[in-house]
């Protein structure tokens, strides 16, 4: 593994990152503290910024504003020794789509400056951890997207760098897939390395992440441990679906003067999601919907959840597949 100064407590530092396309601020002051040997999940929905800072972190961007450093190293007056200490594995696969698996590797490896010998000892033991032996001289075009992820994946670790950015690293992949690329995140973190994980997966993050940073419209709007952002918004949440959606901003009203929250809304669903502090006060709450004549199809209470975090506190779900608000 390549070395880096012992006694840098944080493998990544950002501090008000910044950056602009056109009248566009894709990233709008995106601070992150990083620490050693940890996941570190960034959370948010499509167009949040999350790639555009990944690029910025791993020198391939620079940043408009603000600072960043990798293991004590600054991303834009070092970058050569930031690059020695980080790999990328991007949302589109890396891999040259008219060679086979093992010759993607053997070149990836070479590249690096592997001896032949060495590459091929290499490639082969990625092939095997990351279950593509049988595929291994098949072209790259029989892949499915689980197994294109899993090489693309295999690739970045061929140097197996203490940092790692890992940009949605599951999307579109099988639920089999995605839970085996989780059991792989969590071996290179037990033996030493440091991840960066974005998702739009809450469930993702949940599982995996020590520390989570959410991120919406280029700015990170909480930051703390799973269990620090769901405490945020109280010990439960309420669900209430109504029959009419006509009826979601009057219904959104009276649940601000009876419990003194704020409740989100998913119109899709007619449904409203709130903090619940006091479970006794939802019996006030339905007397006071039924005094003006709203009538509810549902309701239930739930322990907080990733999924009720991220709607809370940005006003959407996670799931927004808003366009990309950067070339990112």
């Amino acid at each position: 593994m390549t070395s880096y100064p012992p006694d840098t407590a944080l493998a990544v530092e950002a501090d008000r990152l910044v950056k602009v396309f056109g009248e566009q601020r894709a990233v709008d002051g995106v601070s992150l503290a990083v620490p050693r040997g940890a996941v570190y999940g960034v959370l948010g929905p499509n167009g949040a910024g999350k790639t555009t800072t990944i690029k910025m972190l791993a020198t391939l961007l620079r940043p408009d504003g603000g600072s960043a450093r990798i293991f004590g190293h600054d991303v834009v007056a070092e970058p050569t020794a930031v690059r020695s200490l980080v790999g990328v594995t991007g949302q589109y696969a890396s891999v040259d789509e008219t060679l086979t698996a093992t010759e993607n590797l053997m070149i990836f490896s070479r590249l690096l400056g592997m001896s032949r010998a060495a590459a091929r000892r290499r490639t082969a033991d990625l092939l095997e951890e990351f279950s593509l032996i049988e595929a291994a001289d098949k072209p790259l075009a029989n892949f499915s997207g689980g197994m294109r992820r899993r090489l693309d994946l295999a690739a970045s670790l061929i140097a197996t760098p203490p940092l790692l950015f890992l940009d949605e690293p599951t999307t579109g992949l099988d639920p089999r897939t995605r839970t085996q690329m989780w059991e792989t995140i969590r071996r290179l973190v037990r033996e030493g390395a440091t991840v960066l994980l974005t998702t739009q997966y809450l469930d993702e993050a949940d599982q995996l992440a020590d520390r989570i940073a959410v991120i919406d419209h280029g700015r990170v709007i909480a930051d703390g441990t799973a269990d620090e952002l769901k405490a945020s918004i109280g010990g439960s949440a309420l669900h209430l679906t109504l029959t009419e959606r006509t009826h979601l901003d009057q219904a959104r009203l009276i649940i601000g003067e009876v419990l003194d929250v704020e409740a989100s809304i998913t119109p899709e669903a007619g449904r409203l999601t709130a903090p619940l502090r006091d479970p006794n006060a939802t019996a006030d709450l339905l007397i006071r919907l039924r005094e003006h004549g709203i009538p509810i199809e549902e309701i239930t209470v739930t322990k907080p959840s990733l999924d009720e975090v991220f709607l809370t506190i940005t006003g959407h779900p996670a799931e927004d597949t808003a366009s990309e608000r950067s070339p990112a």
